[in-house]
């Protein structure tokens, strides 16, 4: 029997309540729901790992995920065309805000023309995923991620059940499929970023109406069950997330999985939907990858909590932990933001210069930390300008450097000097620290200082955290990475002195090698 679903919209013309019926609820939404209800439903029969967190949580970090420290995000969805805000989706539907009036300028008004009509204006025309992770690779990137599913609740994939997908509209190519074809033809470790299970709330506002002017109580798209499986059907601020919800995510984020084997996932909060969905999943993908590594698991999950890898989104440590973390970050928005963002402000005085991103990267690094940075892209798939230059600085700065970065551990102190950032939420650094700022990694007998600066030519500084009766008796050879010249040092109870050279050797940091 066909499931029909009716709403009822009311409008008034010239005085007169006109009654419009609404669309039904397509039966491909239908059949998707119906589908994704019978894999939730499906007994869970796999092994090692069960879906409990004693069994999860014993997952250890594997080694090439401590040793690879830097890795890249490609945080690049429908909402990079319009470039006005990096809510756009939800704050399109605020009638009077910019994004509204930017919305109806140049799609139309969100009773007719919603979010929906910026997935199609998504064509991604300049999108090459080998020549920018061939970019990323000169940039030192050992893994990289790309976003399945946005607070948009759009796949970025070839997805089974729901039509909202690249391949289905916009662009109308595999973006996930794509990216990882070009992360293991550059040998790099592929993952997968999911925050589809902010779709619940995220189109909020698109179940309300104006307020005033000439549509005012014309119900946007949102309230319009052809659209349901995109907005979701319409519910109160309160109203937890519904079993049906749960089952496409659930089903969604599986066949996710199995089709593209991630070795790492990132989720934009907790492990979401723990109880009902999260663990199954977890342990899923747990499972997944065991069995290609004889039975050990060597993938990541990040999450925002006491569940697989710590992440801190725009925040970092402020000391060494016992257990590696990530800091997740962009060199600007999370989306491109043109010249007409409301965020024009924010994205011109936050706009990362590679002195930060170098600085930063050695401060995550020396507390035990990983980097991922995010790259924003136009919504053509091209890199803008300022992404350019930071990569290619970093191509240049790595080759020199990278040694003191990758397959390093901390030291007993992560380093000194006057620049410290408190660990928090949204709190990173945003301004170059100085020639005074030190942060230590080893490895092996050898321990790095990188200089967070050039402190000058010819110049002797002193690292006072090695004094002479601390490391004297294994300290034999000081050198400057990138440097021929013959580094003279000494030590007595202020510090190791450093005399360093009368041209430095690359820019932002240079790295001493003490061995």
């Amino acid at each position: 029997m066909k499931k029909t679903v009716l709403v009822f919209l009311f409008i008034t013309i010239l005085g007169t309540p006109i009654i419009l019926l609404a669309q039904e609820q397509p039966e491909k939404d239908i059949a998707n729901l119906k589908a994704a209800e019978a894999v939730m439903a499906k007994p869970f029969d796999e092994g090692p790992f069960q879906p409990v967190n004693d069994s999860l949580k014993r997952i250890p970090c594997p080694e090439w995920f401590r040793d690879a420290k830097f890795g890249i995000w490609s945080h690049w969805t429908p909402a990079s065309v319009p470039g006005i805000d990096n809510g756009y989706p939800t704050d399109m539907y605020h009638q009077g805000s910019a994004d509204y009036k930017f919305h109806l300028a140049h799609y139309g008004h969100p009773s007719e023309k919603g979010f929906r009509a910026v997935i199609e204006d998504w064509k991604a025309e300049k999108f090459n995923p080998q020549a920018l992770m061939k970019k990323y690779v000169a940039a030192g990137a050992k893994y990289f991620f790309t976003i399945s599913c946005h607070h948009d609740n759009f796949d970025n994939y070839a997805s089974s059940y729901t039509r909202w997908n690249a391949v289905e509209m916009g662009p109308h190519r595999d973006i996930v499929g794509d990216w990882a074809k070009a992360a293991r033809a550059n040998n790099v470790h592929f993952g997968i970023s999911s925050h589809a299970d902010r779709a619940w709330w995220y189109y909020k506002g698109s179940y309300g109406a104006d307020t005033s002017g000439d549509k005012k109580g014309i119900p946007y798209d949102g309230n319009n069950p052809a659209y349901w499986s995109l907005y979701q059907k319409p519910h109160g601020p309160k109203d937890k997330p519904s079993p049906e919800f749960i089952a496409l995510w659930y089903a969604r984020h599986r066949e996710m999985i199995d089709k593209y084997q991630p070795e790492l996932l990132y989720f934009d909060g907790p492990l979401p939907f723990s109880k009902e969905a999260g663990l199954k999943l977890a342990a899923h993908f747990y499972n997944v990858n065991a069995a290609k590594h004889n039975g050990k698991p060597e993938a990541v999950i990040n999450v925002k909590g006491n569940f697989g890898i710590r992440d801190y989104e725009r925040g970092v440590a402020d000391s060494i932990t016992p257990n590696p973390w990530q800091d997740d970050t962009s060199l600007g928005g999370w989306f491109f933001l043109n010249t007409e963002s409301t965020l024009k402000a924010d994205k011109m005085s936050h706009t990362k210069t590679t002195a930060v991103v170098i600085h930063t990267l050695a401060d995550v690094v020396s507390k035990n930390g990983n980097l991922l940075m995010n790259f924003p892209q136009y919504g053509d798939g091209s890199l803008y300008p300022e992404c350019e230059q930071v990569l290619a600085d970093l191509a240049k700065w790595m080759p020199i450097n990278g040694e003191a970065i990758f397959g390093t551990r901390p030291w007993k102190i992560f380093g000194e000097g006057p620049t410290m950032i408190k660990a928090a939420y949204m709190n990173e650094p945003k301004q170059p620290f100085t020639a005074k700022d030190i942060r230590f990694t080893t490895k092996g007998n050898v321990l790095y200082a990188i200089i967070l600066g050039w402190p000058g030519d010819g110049e002797i500084i002193t690292i006072q955290s090695l004094p002479k009766n601390t490391d004297s008796k294994i300290l034999k050879t000081v050198k400057l990475l990138g440097s021929k010249s013959k580094i003279t040092f000494s030590q007595d109870g202020e510090g190791l002195k450093v005399t360093l050279p009368s041209q430095k050797p690359c820019d932002y940091a240079v790295v001493l090698k003490l061995e």
